[in-house]
């Protein structure tokens, strides 16, 4: 994967975190880099930050995931 390929990436990963887990999680972002992918946000529940990291398994299931949304 190449620094040409993050934004196409960075808009897929984040369109389908966000019909999965729709207005339940709040700001998301997503870090790309050669080193692995790290999810940030915030929801209300450990259930929603499940789903946005299963999201991203999904599409890219080997890769290095930090999932540092919040529950607050």
């Amino acid at each position: 994967m190449t620094a040409l390929d993050f934004p196409g990436l960075r808009k897929e990963l984040e369109t389908r975190v966000l019909a999965r887990t729709g207005s339940q999680l709040r700001n998301l972002g997503i870090e790309l880099s050669p080193d692995g992918i790290r999810l940030f946000g915030q929801t209300s529940t450990f259930y929603v930050k499940q789903l946005a990291q299963h999201c991203v398994r999904q599409i890219m299931p080997e890769v290095c995931l930090v999932n540092d949304i919040n529950v607050l």
